[in-house]
């Protein structure tokens, strides 16, 4: 007869962050709270202090907590934004003078700030993407419930929104799809290609994120009926905001 095999314990530093996970997870952490520092650790647990700085480490990659500088490292604990692909697209919520971001927030309060505009000679993939050597790019940042979680850069043909509410820093009700509405290009038609990578600093900077936390990048492109593109948008999303939702037949 075989005995069987031991299971694998995981390393200390792992148990630990599995335990102040559970306090997190179960309420007894709360949002904000100090999570205990790298001295109590070392002392609760009898271990070195690099093992004890791992610990913390794996819950700041989790999006569970985030360090303060010269303060220690606390609970941070935020509902995922739920964006769904086709709705918050949807002709009835933008040409009614709705923000798409209305569809995303549901109600929490969320601001834009980091706004620019200006006209700009276009990258060669953007140049060839929307038919034009000039373009107008809108960046902004979003924040929901005070956290940063999305930039957002968009191009626009010069040419085509020369002059517009689309180049002033607020567009009017239901943003630049009714505008471009107005001036007979309504997207109907939009494709979305999404993929995952870590950061560049800018990007970790103005959206604070944790050391180790990895972004989605989501590229959308805006169609007419005549399938003429009128708008590229690249967005730069916080991966530990957000669920993608998407809904499709079989």
């Amino acid at each position: 007869m075989t005995e069987s095999p031991v299971p694998h314990e995981p390393p200390i530093y792992r148990r630990i962050a599995d335990t102040l996970r559970n306090r997190i997870l179960s309420g007894e952490l709360r949002d904000g709270d100090r999570l205990p520092g790298e001295n109590a650790l070392m002392a609760e647990y009898g271990v070195a202090r690099a093992t004890a700085r791992q610990a913390l480490a794996v819950l700041i990659n989790e999006g569970l907590a985030v360090p303060r500088r010269g303060s220690g490292v606390y609970v941070r604990l935020f509902r995922p934004i739920r964006r769904h692909g086709s709705r918050r697209l949807s002709r009835q919520q933008w040409s009614q003078g709705r923000a798409i971001w209305d569809a995303d927030t549901r109600g929490r309060p969320y601001t834009v700030d980091e706004i620019h505009v200006e006209r700009v000679p276009a990258s060669e993939a953007v140049a060839r993407l929307l038919d034009t050597d000039d373009v107008w790019i809108r960046r902004r940042r979003y924040s929901i419930d005070k956290r940063p979680v999305q930039l957002a850069t968009s191009h626009f043909p010069a040419d085509l929104v020369e002059g517009t509410a689309i180049t002033a820093i607020d567009t009017g009700p239901g943003g630049v799809y009714a505008r471009l509405g107005e001036l007979g290009y309504s997207p109907v038609h939009f494709t979305e290609e999404v993929r995952a990578r870590m950061p560049t600093p800018q990007e970790a900077n103005l959206l604070k994120l944790p050391a180790g936390t990895p972004v989605i990048v989501i590229c959308r492109t805006a169609y007419t009926t005549g399938g003429m593109p009128v708008e590229l948008n690249e967005m730069i999303l916080d991966s530990a905001s957000y669920v993608l939702q998407y809904d499709f037949d079989a």
